[in-house]
């Protein structure tokens, strides 16, 4: 190869470095700067966002704010739609409409569409996909189409400490109680109870935990260990790092 084209092969890759680089630190950038906090709201104006909750950026559709109240330590991840009301520039009244407590998190992708009140409990963890929505399509007229026909609301309550799997649907009118975990790709409706694991669509419970008799069916898979108080995270690396020291010691001949 000439050598004037080594040059500029060279020079080419390392301009793509460079541009790659610079991307990626823009971008590193822009999420920081574009995160909304209480104390960095853009143009977004809740009617509360406590301390310590924070918006990834970029933020998915977001609209009536006025009548959208984040509790302290949320996490919403990117891309997620939070909206109040069924369009822009409505005037709600005076109360609420969609309110989340203490240590939620939404994972990126998701959406919480309330135009009935929604109302998620403290402590409560989304992961990615996830659809909340106090409003459905009704399908009554045969003759219209169903976009067409006016849509039904019912409020919807998720109790505090439950876990929704990837991709879970939550309709109008659904009442989780505390510590539900919702099976990913469930399609939630109806009441379901405390302490219950839900799955399938439309979801039914598949586990229960009763104070008499604990988990039926009983789970399959061992409780976890908890971490001892104290522990350092070095502590913690180096108990990892024995563990797989001794592995290799007993997977060799």
């Amino acid at each position: 190869m000439p050598k004037n084209q080594n040059t500029f092969s060279s020079l080419t890759a390392l301009r793509r470095r460079l541009a790659s680089r610079a991307v990626h630190a823009g971008w590193s950038w822009m999420q920081q700067a574009g995160a909304v906090t209480a104390h960095t709201p853009g143009r977004l104006r809740f009617g509360a966002i406590g301390h310590g909750t924070r918006l990834a950026f970029p933020q998915g559709t977001v609209f009536g704010e006025p009548w959208i109240r984040l509790g302290d330590h949320c996490i919403i991840g990117e891309r997620v739609t939070l909206t109040a009301g069924m369009m822009p520039d409505l005037d709600l009244g005076t109360e609420p409409v969609l309110v989340l407590g203490n240590g939620v998190v939404i994972g990126r992708d998701s959406h919480v569409i309330a135009d009935t009140r929604i109302t998620i409990g403290d402590d409560t963890f989304c992961g990615p996909g996830v659809y909340i929505t106090s409003t459905n399509h009704s399908y009554d007229d045969p003759h219209e189409p169903v976009g067409k026909q006016w849509p039904r609301s019912a409020p919807v309550e998720i109790g505090p400490g439950c876990w929704l799997g990837t991709g879970a649907v939550v309709l109008p009118g659904a009442r989780l109680g505390r510590n539900v975990v919702v099976a990913a790709g469930a399609v939630v409706r109806g009441q379901v109870p405390d302490h219950a694991v839900v799955a399938g669509a439309p979801a039914r419970v598949v586990r229960r935990w009763e104070p008499e008799t604990g988990w039926q069916p009983p789970l399959r898979t061992p409780a976890p260990v908890p971490i001892p108080d104290g522990i350092t995270p070095e502590q913690l690396r180096g108990l990892a790092a024995l563990a797989e020291a001794e592995e290799r010691a007993t997977a060799q001949p």
